[in-house]
């Protein structure tokens, strides 16, 4: 994949993601609507609604309830008489948050047929008030409503509601009045019911559903004010109650149209703005105390407030009766506080809502943070990128927490987070792709002009790009290429500088097999240095391996053109290995990484004293020393030209020439007797050997030099 495609790809990948983020804010998935209501409980962590006193309390059936009035159920008398304390103190309106559904077991009729009674006094007792009916009776005038539960069945095998005459309906004190097209298909809808006795609903001024539909999470965060049984609307429990308090048998339900859903629910004078399935959001205060009145307080007529002109929700707080749920304060709530807190936010005109301009303010949000931090990611900097992508973040979440804590909104902010996290990702691994595909071009590139692990050594080390060098051990080779300029002159120069390419990009391949680096190229001749820049501790054998394998490829080379009539020479190589001072050297314009010391002229010089030698191989002391190569003779110690001291060197022996090799112990054995001085018999040997062995370059100069009067190994150069 080419750079310019993935800068392509980078180009659009924000605008696909945008438009991945467009769909998401249109369908709202639910794993992302967990992130949403994850925020939203933050903000209400952070900023619990204000407490402000309201004519709504709570009778709470608690543990100390329980204790000093016995353990629940309370025989119907009982709650007959809380009812009636409750009226007395001119309460506007009782809400019970519990479903009477069986008929009381402690009433005398239904005692006397348990217990074993003579006739006489079984009929005494069911001449006494039947507690349901006591209760029944409590309820005339007195501004109460009971609960049913609303229960969901998705089973048809199992659904009871077959017929309008298996759902036994709860009564329906209220009526609906619906303002625009009728909202029942987007409301909360349920196919059976628990309900309380009928006898008790004909009496109740009122009759609610006991409902709430927490989130996956188990939170409640929503309270439906109006649903849908058995396909006819029925309200809430607090919906009731504010419809008892506000004197009216009537709710308006208001909807704009058929796919906006409700829109607001009129209860008298009350205006309730709701989503489109007839919800409300809490908003949840702390844990307030004085929200609370102990039930046996309103039978010790301990009431610590007037009650007059209150709303007052009955139910539990004790954990035995199970009535416990999950709100956003990290903390589980009574179910009753619930209907209380939506109780007290309707009756203060204290609403969370999403606006009808969420969406499109979450969109056009989506649209330029995106784009924004798409470009940034692509073009600028990795901390431009990072820094403008958090600013974005940063500026969504601060917008949407200012809307909260000041105007009440619920913006949606966790697609576009999402969406903007998923941007910088893709953007910053692309860039970073990018980025890596233009280094690895570039260092490509680059090889071509310096050595690949100078490249490597470079971009791992930009701080060694100065004026300045260091005494290093380094081993050096040099090659040339004989009788190149004769070549030029015997064929098309086209042709020859085609060869001589062939055969320079395969040297320096080679070279950089074994991790070498180009110092040079002048013409046909290359040079080739080892342990700089980076420092190698087996260099002196890479040398040597190296060269081997250059002599092998330029032999065959050779023999390969020369088979097609094309003169091509020989190759000469010098391997030496010393001290030199490497670096950068030149000056502010331009500078060249190079090595400076002897070291180097001695490996240029032992190539050339190639042509003296007769040899292909030169190779110096210092760098035999340090290989583990027994296949090496001993040419001699030489005095190269402008030295006094000698040099000891040596030639590898290499298989593949056409040159019979004398053998190496007898030529060793006749170096070691010229070595020592023995020149009779170190004569006699190399002119033994000279028979045998006459195209041996080093048996030749050997013999040549003992006949002329030499009088042991010392070489010196004489060439003028």
């Amino acid at each position: 994949m080419t750079i310019d495609l993935l800068k392509r790809i980078g180009n659009l990948a924000p605008l696909i993601m945008i438009a991945i983020g467009l769909v998401l804010l249109q369908t709202n998935p639910s794993h992302l609507q967990i992130i949403q209501n994850n925020i939203y409980d933050q903000y209400q962590r952070w900023y619990p609604r204000d407490y402000k006193e309201t004519a709504v309390r709570i009778i709470d059936i608690d543990e100390e309830s329980l204790v000093k009035l016995g353990q629940w159920p309370w025989p119907r008398t009982r709650i007959a008489e809380l009812v009636e304390k409750l009226h007395a103190a001119n309460v506007a309106a009782i809400g019970f948050d519990m479903v009477f559904a069986e008929s009381d077991r402690t009433s005398p009729q239904i005692v006397s047929e348990l217990w074993p009674l003579d006739d006489s006094l079984r009929h005494t007792l069911n001449q006494l008030p039947n507690h349901d009916k006591v209760f029944s009776d409590s309820l005339n005038f007195a501004g109460v409503s009971l609960g049913f539960m609303a229960q969901k069945n998705d089973n048809p095998e199992e659904n009871i509601i077959t017929s309008s005459s298996t759902l036994r309906e709860p009564h329906r004190p209220f009526r609906y009045i619906t303002s625009g097209p009728s909202p029942e298909q987007w409301l909360y809808s349920f196919n059976n019911a628990i309900t309380s006795l009928p006898e008790l609903e004909k009496t109740a001024d009122g009759n609610g559903a006991l409902i709430f539909i927490p989130d996956s999470d188990g939170i409640v965060r929503r309270v439906p004010l109006v649903l849908q049984l058995a396909g006819k609307t029925v309200p809430s429990l607090t919906a009731e109650v504010l419809r008892i308090t506000q004197g009216t048998q009537n709710y308006v339900l208001k909807t704009d149209n058929e796919k906006s859903g409700l829109v607001e629910i009129k209860i008298g004078n009350l205006n309730i703005p709701t989503t489109a399935r007839g919800d409300m959001w809490i908003h949840y205060t702390r844990n307030i105390p004085n929200r609370y009145i102990p039930a046996w307080k309103v039978f010790a007529e301990e009431i610590p407030t007037s009650l007059d002109g209150h709303i007052v929700l009955i139910g539990s707080s004790a954990q035995g009766l199970m009535d416990l749920r999950f709100s956003p304060l990290e903390k589980v709530v009574p179910g009753v506080e619930i209907h209380a807190q939506i109780t007290e936010q309707i009756l203060l005109n204290h609403y969370l809502a999403q606006p009808d301009w969420s969406p499109a303010v979450a969109s056009i949000t989506l649209i330029i943070g995106g784009l924004i931090i798409g470009y940034l990611t692509v073009k600028a900097k990795a901390i431009l990128s990072a820094i403008g992508a958090l600013a974005c973040i940063t500026a969504l979440f601060t917008t949407s927490w200012i809307a909260f804590r000041y105007h009440g909104f619920l913006l949606d902010t966790a697609i576009p987070a999402v969406i903007f996290i998923a941007i910088f990702i893709l953007g910053s691994i692309l860039h970073h792709y990018i980025s890596e595909q233009s280094e690895r071009w570039i260092k490509n590139a680059f090889s071509r002009y310096i050595s690949p692990n100078r490249v490597d050594f470079l971009v791992n080390n930009p701080q060694s790009l100065k004026l300045r060098g260091h005494l290093q051990e380094c081993s050096f080779i040099f090659t040339d290429l004989a009788g190149f300029t004769q070549l030029m002159e015997a064929i098309n120069p086209i042709d020859a500088r085609a060869f001589l390419n062939t055969y320079i990009e395969e040297m320096v391949a080679i070279a950089f097999r074994h991790e070498g680096t180009l110092d040079r190229i002048v013409g046909d001749a290359v040079a080739i240095m080892f342990s700089a820049p980076v420092q190698q501790e087996d260099h002196h054998a890479r040398a040597l391996a190296c060269a081997l394998e250059m002599d092998t490829f330029a032999f065959q080379f050779a023999n390969d053109l020369n088979a097609k009539g094309i003169p091509f020479g020989k190759t000469r190589i010098g391997i030496h290995t010393g001290d030199v001072v490497v670096g950068n050297f030149g000056g502010s314009t331009f500078f060249d990484y190079r090595a400076l010391g002897d070291a180097v002229n001695t490996a240029a010089r032992l190539e050339n004293v190639n042509k003296f030698l007769g040899t292909s191989i030169c190779v110096s002391e210092i760098t035999i020393s340090s290989c583990v190569h027994d296949r090496v003779r001993p040419i001699g110690r030489l005095v190269l030209k402008g030295k006094e001291n000698p040099l000891k060197v040596y030639e590898p022996i290499v298989e593949h020439r056409a040159v019979k090799y004398a053998p190496l112990d007898e030529y060793v054995a006749a170096y070691d007797l010229m070595e020592a001085k023995d020149i009779s018999f170190a004569t006699k040997r190399f002119d033994e050997l000279m028979v045998r062995y006459p195209d041996d370059p080093l048996v030749k100069l050997h013999s040549k030099r003992l006949a002329e009067g030499a009088t042991d190994e010392l070489i010196r150069d004489r060439r003028k």
